[in-house]
């Protein structure tokens, strides 16, 4: 057998669980969300209804134009559906804004000021993500310890991670709806949490 023919030489696209497209319709249909807690509500409905259907993670991301509250993509994790690690919500959300602008670099200057929002705070991987994802402002509603404490590895982020991301220009805003983020991993917990 040639290598070629054991080594994959393609890895698979990434699609969303089916019922977001209607989630998504039903929940927010065309209007902007202007303010960043009606973002992180819908961030945290996607979380719960990703654990809620067994089609992944309590998690859910979404990639918004900063400004204008105009929705670019969403994410949730679906690491499980893919069999891919590296299928976060903050990572498919990000790829998926990616795609529709077009472009790589989210900061272009060309381009509007785009935040992400994320129902909790990034893993390692996401948050090495976000310095080249060009976005300039990341809103977190649980804590990384939120989703530690019902068995979820974060990975080993640097304890200033607030203060790197600022330093890159990204504004970090923390604590957003955090009682409704949390209840949304404990939900997916069951009783252990």
């Amino acid at each position: 057998m040639t290598l070629s023919a054991r080594v994959p030489f393609v890895v698979p696209s990434f699609r969303l669980p089916r019922w977001v497209a209607g989630f998504l319709e039903s929940r927010i249909g065309g209007r902007r969300l202007r303010s960043q807690e009606m973002r992180m509500e819908l961030a945290i409905a996607l979380a719960r209804e990703n654990g809620r259907r067994g089609s992944g993670g309590p998690f859910g991301a979404a990639v918004f134009e900063r400004d204008t509250g105009r929705l670019v993509a969403v994410g949730v994790n679906v690491v499980v559906a893919s069999g891919l690690s590296l299928a976060h919500a903050e990572m498919l959300a990000l790829s998926f804004a990616q795609r529709a602008r077009g472009h790589f670099d989210l900061g272009d200057p060309a381009s509007p000021v785009h935040e992400l929002v994320s129902s909790s705070e990034p893993c390692a991987m996401c948050f090495g993500a976000i310095p080249w994802s060009g976005v300039r402002r990341l809103v977190c509603g649980a804590r990384a310890r939120d989703a530690q404490a019902i068995g979820f590895d974060e990975g080993p982020k640097p304890a200033r991670w607030v203060a790197a991301l600022e330093r890159r220009g990204i504004a970090v805003v923390r604590d957003v709806h955090r009682p409704e983020a949390r209840a949304a991993l404990r939900d997916y917990a069951g009783p252990l949490y």
